[in-house]
């Protein structure tokens, strides 16, 4: 009897232990369903936070997107008129380039003498009045009496002494025996040929006004042996030479053999111009073969 009253006691403690343990089991599962539901919960809030996010920043990147789509457009657009602006700053610059080059050209042959290059022997007159801009003198050494006053064209002067020192290099002695002559010189000289001479005098010598010596830019050459321009300079090596490099200097013979204005005066050498000069010595022309048109072209270069 006392047995079995103790044996229910220990079933209802038994009972007792198992439901405070299912108690307790439930409470900690009830625990962990409210901690896992708070860390989901606190999850989605994350997670809706990053949608969000998500959704924001693609916004912008498309609002960006599109800004950088217009800059980029705009960008374009200020290149292709900055090389517009640029093409026409180039063009503008050829143009004022052109400009001055025009200008500069024509104040060049505003200052140079038209008639350094007109046909004269009795066709074109040059009158009393004319006289060379600037006239310079010769280096005595070179004249003929050795230390006469002679004179040439200034601008043209380097040409001429180019011409003698190469020409002294090449073992040849030029000298000079005439140049520049004032109109009032010219007439003294023909006159003094018509005594000496008569109407021969025509066949040799020019009337005031028609001389090429006027200009200043013709000599008469000869050398050391010879006395002044006489037609035995023809046999001379000093001929052969100019007839061979004279041109390189610009010097032509004005008056060569069957010409129609004198006799052949091969000490008559006048000054034209390197560029006239050599195209004359290549295409075997003489300066009087030549249009006055097609001569006045050279006038722009005739000192270049």
């Amino acid at each position: 009897m006392i047995q079995s009253h103790h044996h229910k006691r220990l079933t209802v403690y038994a009972s007792i232990a198992a439901g405070v343990l299912l108690l307790a089991g439930l409470g900690f599962g009830v625990y962990r369903f409210i901690l896992t539901n708070r860390a989901l919960k606190e999850t989605q809030h994350k997670l809706m936070t990053s949608l969000e996010s998500i959704a924001t920043l693609e916004k912008q990147n498309e609002e960006l997107g599109g800004t950088l789509s217009e800059t980029a457009k705009k960008k374009e657009e200020l290149d292709v008129a900055l090389k517009q602006q640029q093409e026409n700053n180039e063009s503008l610059k050829d143009r004022n380039n052109n400009l001055q080059e025009e200008r500069n050209l024509y104040e060049k042959i505003a200052k140079t003498d038209k008639q350094l290059l007109a046909k004269y022997s009795k066709v074109y007159f040059l009158n009393e009045n004319y006289s060379p801009i600037k006239l310079t003198d010769i280096n005595t050494m070179y004249t003929l009496p050795v230390g006469k006053t002679l004179q040439f064209l200034d601008p043209a002067y380097k040409y001429l002494e180019d011409l003698l020192k190469d020409a002294e290099k090449d073992g040849i002695s030029l000298r000079i025996a005439s140049a520049y002559r004032s109109f009032e010189t010219q007439a003294s000289l023909k006159s003094n040929y018509k005594v000496t001479y008569g109407s021969g005098a025509n066949t040799f010598s020019a009337d005031q006004g028609y001389s090429e010596h006027q200009l200043g830019t013709t000599v008469d050459f000869t050398t050391p042996e010879l006395v002044g321009a006489v037609q035995a300079f023809a046999n001379t090596a000093a001929n052969k030479w100019l007839l061979e490099n004279a041109y390189k200097f610009g010097f032509v013979l004005s008056y060569p053999k069957s010409n129609a204005y004198y006799i052949y005066e091969p000490w008559h050498w006048r000054f034209v111009g390197v560029d006239l000069a050599k195209g004359l010595h290549e295409n075997g022309k003489n300066f009087y073969d030549l249009d006055q048109r097609a001569i006045d072209e050279y006038l722009i270069k005739i000192f270049d």
